[in-house]
Formats: C-alpha cells, structure tokens, sequence
C-alpha cells in the first residue's frame, strides 16, 4: 500500500504491529548462501545440542532483514531510509519461531543537511511468538516536508 505522509504528519508516539512471519529451515539455508556466514551456530544442529541454547539459532542479520521486511507494507514516496542505530539482538530466534514487528515513532528531527526535509525515528521491536522482544533498531528516515517554505 502507498500513503503519503509528510514530516509535519508523524505523530511521535504513533505504532504499528505487522503480521508475522515464521522463520524456516529454508530461511537459514538461503541466508547463509547469500551471505557467505555458515557459522555453525546456524549451520550445525549437532554441535549447538552441545550449547546452552540446544539447537540452532538464527542469522541476527537474517532476524534484522525479516524484521524490518515486515515493515515494508506501507510505502512512503516521501520517505527515504537514512539506516539503523542502536541495533541490538535481544533473544535468540529458532527455527518455527514466528516473528513479528511493532514500529513506533520515538523522535523527529530537523535535518541539518536538508533543509526542505526532517529526519523521523521510528524505533523497530522484533517481537517472537511468546511476545518477547528479540531485536531493537531504531529505523532513520529522511521525509519531505508538506510545506518547504517553514523549513529549518
């Protein structure tokens, strides 16, 4: 879905929770032949049955690209991604872990390099299916303003 929405419009404090997603054995596979990372944390059932964790556990780049992919439901023509802060994973993801993400906007910024633009923070929370946070990011967009005579 595209919508529109202007610096001015972002309400901070304003969420939204997508739909999940349920990580695969096939999720690991491909992602370990796209990045070249055949750690065997994620590659070798036998030797995490050795591990506190018992089994293997998901790419944390996997879990980030699932994550933020689920955000991508609503398409801002106005919006740009200027990248992730504050990265972080939280708690391991399995295989059969569904996941889901609830975005919430934690700040907004004049933006010192683009003056007809403002920078919006909407902070990313990776949430699996027993509703414990597995990821924090702090997504940056740069978005137009509505009215770029008021700008900074």
């Amino acid at each position: 879905m595209e919508q529109t929405i202007y610096f001015e419009d972002y309400q901070i404090g304003s969420s939204r929770m997508t739909s999940g997603r349920t990580i695969t054995e096939t999720d690991f596979v491909v992602h370990a032949g796209h990045t070249g990372d055949f750690f065997p944390h994620h590659m070798d059932a036998e030797f995490m049955k050795t591990t506190p964790f018992g089994q293997r556990m998901a790419h944390g780049t996997l879990v980030f690209s699932v994550g933020v992919g689920l955000t991508a439901s609503v398409i801002n023509p106005v919006a740009f991604s200027y990248g992730y802060d504050r990265l972080r994973f939280i708690k391991p993801v399995f295989i059969g872990d569904t996941i889901k993400t609830r975005t919430t906007i934690s700040a907004k910024q004049d933006d010192p390099k683009r003056p007809e633009s403002g920078r919006v923070i909407e902070h990313c929370e990776v949430i699996n299916q027993h509703g414990d946070v597995v990821l924090v990011a702090d997504h940056i967009y740069i978005v137009e303003r509505r009215d770029k005579s008021n700008s900074a």
